[in-house]
């Protein structure tokens, strides 16, 4: 019984899409990391004077390191604010994409064409105009009593 609730589960349309869509959104992550580290933050690391962001960081002990990596080989504690630089504009750049591709695919929906035969779900108030459920007895914008 379980086991033929959680296969009805598995097997609706709306899992499955779900399922392929983090898979895409998971590839697409990777592609916006590799775009925001090895194309765009190199360049904008040379205009502010070769900063590598991938490098930026606080040592939390009273020694200095020349790189983050020499940092990590001596177990050293750090704030790697650099990286969380490279994330942020990671989340940004894929927070646009998303937001771009919603907007494109709800320009594509049509809107929901009523049957043709359907009974129609409003009413105008004859007091104030409004649209109201067809099956009102009292307008709820003006309060009038309706016949």
């Amino acid at each position: 019984m379980i086991i033929k609730e959680f296969k009805e589960f598995a097997m609706r349309g709306n899992v499955i899409d779900m399922a392929v869509g983090i898979i895409i959104g998971a590839a697409f992550g990777k592609i916006v990391t590799s775009l925001v580290s090895d194309l765009l933050t190199p360049p904008l690391g040379k205009l502010m004077g070769n900063v590598d962001f991938s490098n930026l960081f606080i040592s939390l002990s009273a020694e200095q390191y020349p790189t983050l990596e020499a940092a990590k080989v001596a177990g050293v504690a750090t704030i790697n604010y650099g990286i969380f630089i490279n994330t942020v504009i990671d989340f940004i750049i894929v927070a646009f994409a998303i937001f771009m591709l919603v907007r494109q695919v709800n320009r594509f929906k049509k809107a929901p064409v009523p049957a043709p035969n359907a009974e129609p779900a409003e009413k105008e108030c004859p007091f104030c105009a409004s649209k109201i459920p067809i099956k009102a007895t009292r307008c709820p914008h003006c309060t009038s009593q309706l016949g």
